[in-house]
């Protein structure tokens, strides 16, 4: 639009007729010019009327180029030409062309294919349609350019227009526009003569205006749509833009780009096209001719929709490259470079390309959101307002008052491209989050999505252009410099949660973020070695429990081994020590991590700390019994009960409890097991540890099979099974149902036996073998493999000696000892070389049994139970060069 210079004069003749057609199509005099391919010169003259009677050539090519077709582009051309009739004086009732103006205004364009918005379509025309009728009634739809405010918005428009009797009608701002240029051109529309007569065009009935583009001239809009509301109170207004109006009483309504497959969604077309995003990529890409991916292109095509972040926009230039590239090479050209997809140049107009788009909204912004938005963009998952917080607050000032290189200032910094602003002064002062996102959301440069703690999400475009900014400006090593040490801050406050009755909760917190845990890691490491090292210290536990312990273990033995990290905080050392002895522990390596638990109780001797010596001696004592060090590792565990005995910690005092048990077990004494366990349970209760709870009812399960109380077995490990099914631990949980299962067998219960059996299998083979590498937040299967196979071959062979078949039991014990060899606990193999001595007929097969046996116990620590030693007593052995009545006594 262009200044009118008195909104009430309507000047007659093609030249007026021509000027509202073009500013009801949202074309300036240059745009035009170019659409109908004429001189710039000629449509000037026309509107000014200088040229009174144009060639027919020229007035068809401008017709055509207005989009007029019907009675309308015959009007059009028969007043160009001086065949309607003079136009009557200013000031009169109608003129030529007013009175061959539709009476309900001009309508609306098609709308064409809208996909994935019929729930935004029924909100939103709930809210135009409702009653009683508001008195300011202007919806706006804000968000990115390019999200598809405009196609919704006429989608809308159609849906609603029978609600509307006095017509539908809408106007595409421009640059420059006053008050009276719009109320001007929205007369025009409505096919009135002057904006004075709107009031009475308005007051039959209802009528709609739809504003594209407000964010061109929002003073003007505002203006007039105020004005509007004044004087046609039954007019329904609905704008789109790139922020809201700013009128009293505007509903606003963000618009989201469309939804993408999760991360949990399996890569097969026919689930994935169900996406609104996938199903918009899939319908542009048969426009152009494509077939419809192969089945190794839903892999690339699902990871492009999620880079595209679902914004119909980025999802259309995408599409328009896929006539020369498939999908796997459109990903991989453009994966990590979305800002370049555009538009190929036409004529003298440059490309359009999605960093234009961005930094279009990116140009609304103050200073300080400008700021912020640089801040956010390096946060990779979702987050909620607590990180933003601190994500965004202003680093003080040293004492001298002269901010470091490193430090964050909220200043602009940042000339965007195209307005060669400069920088402005830092300026220290409170930020408020809370208006920060509140105007990031209603720019549409982040998302919110759910009603979680972490529901924001900055779109993966725009994520990309405020990372470009931050590099110009030379402010990204600062910001990764504060990420990283916000998320360390985060790793710190839940870690101990990690050991209490909030586990499942605590683990769940950091899967979530866990692409900023790692993203903060990587970046640390090299700059940032103290924060680094804080940071992969608190998160020893949850990786040892989503199945990372190798990863884990390599990060922290490289920092603990930087020498930047020599003269660290000595607490902050020692917790590393405990979390790369822990995680070796997992994989069989704990030996070589011996030294750092030690240095570990040291430090925190030193420092005090019953948190961490109690840690690191519960460590101590899987290490040394890894070794062979039985008496050691009891001596860590009686250590570390009374520590937390005289410090009055009950659920350290449980824990120590819980783990002296298997020193009970392991030298036969199941009565004090008993006891130990039943203090577990008390002191578990005490301080509301339920999952200790429960998996020392698991162990008790194991006390009473191993008393050869097998009813009472199955009935407390399947109560512990459901337990911890529910409690999210499957690792355990087939601990707990090996055991239940082994009991069985041994108490003759065939059938049952042989179901649990084939439920442990299944379980295995959907949750994988072993500790793996998984990606964040996948599903956890800890626990060694080996010890499954140990624990199935050990049923196997329980049920081969029920049913008399001695000979496949003893291949069956035979397999379990080749499984539970990879264990850490020697009592599984101990066990099963008791039952192949037992089952074996063959004299030499036996006697090497036996004498495999005795090494076991030996190396283990490990005393025969009463019924296992009847067991061996029962065979012919030959004692003469074994001994294990001296090991297993």
């Amino acid at each position: 639009m262009t200044p009118d210079h008195g909104s009430d004069r309507v000047p007659g003749g093609f030249a007026e007729l021509l000027r509202r057609c073009r500013l009801a199509a949202g074309l300036t005099q240059a745009e035009l010019a170019e659409r109908a391919a004429v001189g710039i010169r000629t449509v000037r003259d026309l509107e000014r009327g200088r040229a009174s009677r144009p060639q027919r050539t020229t007035v068809e090519l401008l017709a055509a180029a207005l989009g007029l077709a019907g009675q309308d582009r015959s009007d059009f051309v028969a007043l160009a030409r001086g065949q309607a009739g003079p136009m009557p004086e200013v000031g009169g009732l109608a003129s030529a062309a007013s009175r061959r103006l539709p009476t309900r205004g001009f309508g609306l364009p098609d709308p064409g294919e809208l996909i994935g918005r019929d729930r935004d379509v029924a909100d939103l025309a709930a809210m135009l349609t409702e009653q009683p009728r508001v008195a300011r009634g202007v919806v706006s739809l804000v968000g990115l350019a390019g999200v598809g405010k405009t196609g919704l918005a006429l989608k809308v428009a159609r849906e609603v227009a029978d609600d509307f009797p006095g017509g539908t009608s809408g106007i595409v701002m421009i640059e420059g526009s006053t008050e009276g240029d719009v109320l001007s051109v929205v007369a025009t529309v409505f096919g009135v003569g002057r904006a004075s007569d709107l009031a009475g065009r308005f007051s039959d009935a209802p009528s709609l205006l739809l504003v594209d583009a407000v964010e061109r001239a929002p003073g003007a809009a505002a203006e007039a749509l105020d004005r509007l509301a004044e004087i046609a109170p039954t007019l329904r207004v609905l704008t789109t833009g790139r922020h809201p109006v700013g009128l009293s009483g505007e509903r606003v309504r963000p618009v989201t780009p469309l939804e993408v497959p999760p991360a949990d969604v399996p890569t097969d077309l026919a689930v994935v096209a169900d996406y609104p995003a996938v199903a918009l990529l899939l319908a542009r890409l048969r426009q152009i001719g494509r077939e419809p991916p192969q089945p190794d292109e839903v892999v690339a095509l699902v990871e492009l929709v999620r880079r595209l972040g679902g914004l119909p926009l980025a999802i259309e230039l995408a599409a328009a490259h896929g006539r020369v590239l498939n999908l796997n090479e459109l990903l991989d050209r453009y994966g990590n470079r979305l800002l370049d997809l555009g538009t190929a140049p036409v004529g003298r107009a440059a490309a359009v390309t999605l960093r234009d788009a961005v930094a279009a909204s990116y140009r609304l912004l103050d200073a300080d959101e400008r700021a912020a938005l640089r801040r956010l963009s390096v946060l990779r998952n979702r987050w909620s307002v607590e990180l933003a917080e601190a994500m965004l607050a202003p680093d003080p000032f040293p004492a001298d008052g002269s901010p470091s290189p490193g430090d964050l200032r909220f200043t602009d910094g940042d000339a965007p491209p195209g307005d060669g602003s400069a920088g402005d002064e830092p300026v220290q002062q409170p930020v408020d989050p809370v208006r920060l996102l509140d105007r990031l959301l209603a720019h549409g440069l982040i998302g919110a999505r759910g009603t979680g703690p972490l529901r924001f999400r900055v779109l993966d475009v725009v994520r990309d252009f405020a990372a470009e900014r931050a590099t110009a400006n030379g402010e990204l090593a600062a910001i990764r410099r504060r990420h990283a040490s916000v998320f360390a801050g985060l790793a710190a406050r839940v870690a101990p949660d990690l050991a209490g009755a909030r586990f499942v909760e605590a683990v769940g917190r950091l899967d979530e973020v866990a692409g900023d845990l790692w993203t903060a890691l990587a970046y640390s490491a090299n700059d940032d070695p103290h924060t680094a090292l804080r940071l992969a210290g608190n998160l020893a536990r949850w990786w040892r429990y989503r199945g990372r312990d190798v990863a884990g273990r390599q990060w922290l033995r490289r920092l603990l081994d930087d020498p930047r990290t020599g003269d660290a905080d000595p607490a902050a050392r020692a917790w590393a020590q405990v979390g790369v002895a822990q995680l070796a522990q997992e994989h069989g390596a704990g030996p070589q991590e011996l030294p750092s638990a030690e240095a570990a109780v040291a430090a925190f001797q030193r420092l005090s700390d019953v948190p961490g010596e109690l840690a690191a001696r519960n460590v101590l004592c899987g290490l040394w019994t890894a070794i062979g060090g039985h008496d050691e590792a009891r001596q860590h565990g009686e250590a570390a009960l009374e520590l937390a005995t005289r410090t009055g910690r009950i659920r350290d005092m449980a824990v120590a409890q819980n783990n002296l048990t298997w020193h009970e077990i392991r030298v036969g004494d199941l009565a004090a097991a008993r006891r130990r366990l039943a203090a577990v349970d008390r002191l578990a209760a005490e301080c509301g540890e339920e999952r200790l709870r429960v998996l020392a009812r698991a162990n008790l399960a194991e006390v009473a099979r191993l008393e050869g109380r097998y009813p009472d077995a199955v009935r407390h490990g399947r109560r512990v099974v459901s337990a911890l099914a529910d409690l999210g631990d499957p690792g355990h949980r087939r601990r707990a149902l090996g055991t239940v299962g082994l009991a069985l067998a041994q108490d003759g219960r065939i059938d049952e036996a042989t179901a649990v059996l084939a439920e442990l299998r299944a379980r295995k083979a959907g949750d994988g073998a072993g500790p793996v590498e998984l990606e964040p937040g996948g599903a956890r299967t800890d626990e060694i493999a080996p010890r499954d196979d140990g624990i199935c071959a050990l049923i196997e062979a329980s049920l081969a000696m029920q049913r008399g078949d001695r000979e496949w039991a003893a291949e069956w014990y035979a397999a379990a000892v080749r499984a539970c060899e990879g264990s850490r606990d020697l009592r599984d193999v101990a066990e099963a070389l008791v039952g192949l001595v037992a089952s074996t007929d063959d004299p030499a097969a036996r006697n090497a049994a036996v004498k495999r046996l005795a090494q076991v116990c030996r190396e283990g620590g490990i005393v025969l139970l009463p019924r296992e030693r009847a067991l061996i007593d029962a065979a012919d052995v030959d004692r003469t060069d074994t001994d294990v009545d001296q090991a297993g006594s």
